[in-house]
């Protein structure tokens, strides 16, 4: 059996799934690793390839039939001199998907430095052990956990904090909270599609989990957060059937409202199903969680409340800090894992830190002085979410290339995925001379994928590469496909002098 998202139904149905194994968010892998599926021909170690037969070997795998209405863009460099191997609408605007993420973290790495961190601190005003007022400013750290908010409360609880009468919590160091504008309605109920702010706890999403019981009884709904669980309201109309029977799930909900309906039946013989969703209200989450931190270490609140406005002059003494990992370790999570949370967040911390600009015009001036041309691309929000975004091949192999050149080219390299090893690439390359020898960044939506890196090609030449296919109707497991063959291809390039020897 195969779990699929069949659809969201505008104002009905925003989630269908068909249970076994899952397959979630249309077709849009953020953070999704899946094995590759290049043919075995094209997997052996012992052929080689002149780069006079790459232009043969590459239009030979993009002009089959099942291709015939897709539209490819493909630019591959040698990295030190730019040299052009093939090239194909390499100038024109496609949709980029997550390759996205290698702009905006190019830029992040070279504004704010491998070593920056983000700082969640908590203020306290009045006497320590009868504080009037305690608030913490949040400033957007997609890795804060409920771990670090319960360190939080022990740091107050050893420095003699026994009661509050005000817990505060700042949501105001971003100038643009909530979903991007241009993301389609449908991905905002998932957690990869899920709300920006300044105070983000659990990356923003909550686990819901589906299991059988007894027959005839109705399907268990477990959540893995009660505080999350809260803000939804949940009418289970679903049924525990027989073995063999085929299961399908149906979850109905309308946009703008916390309502689930879940409808359908599922064999006892059925494995639990987790569906990650998007937090409904991450403030008040993220409140609710403080608070309940805070009584578990004993010490008493009397009121809690959500700010929008910083009070900087009346903040009074910091009393306790968590600081994030360096931005060095949150790019490996935002590249090699393709998180999408991550992304937006140092889209965002862009422009709070640069106080005049929005994130998205830090992008391109940070890129620009890097020597990208500004006009290559068109960038809506910072993950590659949005289908708003237009990416030229020759953008992202000039940002690749550029960054190799920086001080921060290690660091840059790092975050990315490794063929055959980790992250979005894990499973594909595995038994070919591309693994461990790419990393690069996928990006997959519906209809489109994409596959951007460098490749170091043993007893040739170290490449820069972007290969982009938009425009489908093939699943994304043929695209994938198709791009591993290309890359499995220019892996056995060879100098035409070797090749006759």
């Amino acid at each position: 059996m195969q779990n699929r998202i069949v659809g969201w139904r505008y104002s009905v149905c925003f989630l269908v799934l068909l249970l076994g194994i899952q397959v979630p968010r249309q077709e849009i892998l953020a953070n999704t690793v899946e094995e590759s599926l290049v043919s075995k021909e094209s997997r052996g170690f012992s052929e080689s390839l002149c780069p006079s037969d790459l232009k043969t070997a590459i239009e030979t795998v993009i002009n089959r039939p099942e291709f015939k209405r897709s539209r490819w863009g493909i630019l591959i460099q040698t990295l030190d001199s730019g040299e052009m191997l093939y090239s194909l609408d390499a100038e024109k605007y496609f949709i980029p998907a997550s390759s996205v993420k290698l702009l905006t973290t190019a830029a992040a790495l070279l504004q704010l430095g491998s070593q920056f961190r983000i700082r969640t601190s908590v203020y306290g005003t009045g006497d320590i052990a009868n504080l009037n007022t305690l608030r913490l400013v949040g400033k957007g750290d997609p890795s804060f956990s409920s771990d670090r908010l319960k360190d939080l409360a022990q740091q107050l609880k050893r420095q003699g904090v026994h009661r509050i009468s005000n817990v505060i919590v700042e949501d105001n160091y971003f100038e643009q909270t909530g979903i991007n504008s241009s993301w389609e309605w449908g991905d905002i109920f998932f957690s990869y599609g899920t709300s920006i702010n300044s105070l983000i706890l659990n990356e923003n999403s909550v686990t819901l989990t589906l299991s059988p019981r007894e027959p005839d009884f109705s399907l268990k709904v477990d959540w893995s957060d009660p505080i999350a669980a809260r803000q939804w309201q949940i009418e289970n109309q679903t049924i525990t059937a027989s073995e063999e029977t085929s299961s399908s799930i149906e979850i109905q909900g309308n946009f703008g409202r916390s309502f689930l309906e879940i409808q359908g039946e599922m064999a006892i013989d059925s494995e639990p199903t987790p569906w990650e969703l998007a937090i409904v209200d991450p403030n008040q989450y993220f409140l609710e969680s403080f608070l309940e931190a805070l009584i578990a270490q004993g010490i008493k609140v009397e009121r809690g409340a959500i700010a929008k406005e910083s009070k900087e002059n009346s903040l009074g003494k910091e009393l306790a800090f968590i600081e994030s990992d360096p931005l060095s370790v949150l790019l490996q999570k935002t590249n090699r894992e393709s998180n999408n949370l991550f992304a937006e967040v140092l889209l965002q911390i862009l422009g709070s830190e640069s106080h005049d600009k929005m994130g998205l015009e830090v992008v391109k001036e940070k890129l620009t002085e890097l020597g990208v041309n500004p006009e290559s691309y068109v960038l809506a929000d910072g993950s590659g979410l949005s289908r708003h975004n237009l990416v030229s091949p020759e953008a992202i192999a000039q940002t690749l290339r550029l960054m190799a050149q920086t001080p921060e080219a290690k660091t840059y390299q790092d975050s990315l995925a490794v063929a055959g090893v980790s992250g979005t690439l894990q499973e594909r390359f595995k038994n070919t001379l591309v693994a461990e020898n790419l990393q690069g960044k996928t990006g997959t939506l519906s209809g489109n994928s994409a596959l951007s890196g460098y490749l170091t090609v043993p007893g040739y030449r170290r490449l820069v590469f972007s290969i982009i296919v938009n425009q489908s109707d093939r699943p994304a497991s043929d695209l994938r496909a198709a791009i591993d063959e290309i890359i499995v291809s220019i892996s056995q390039l060879k100098s035409c002098q070797e090749k006759r020897l």
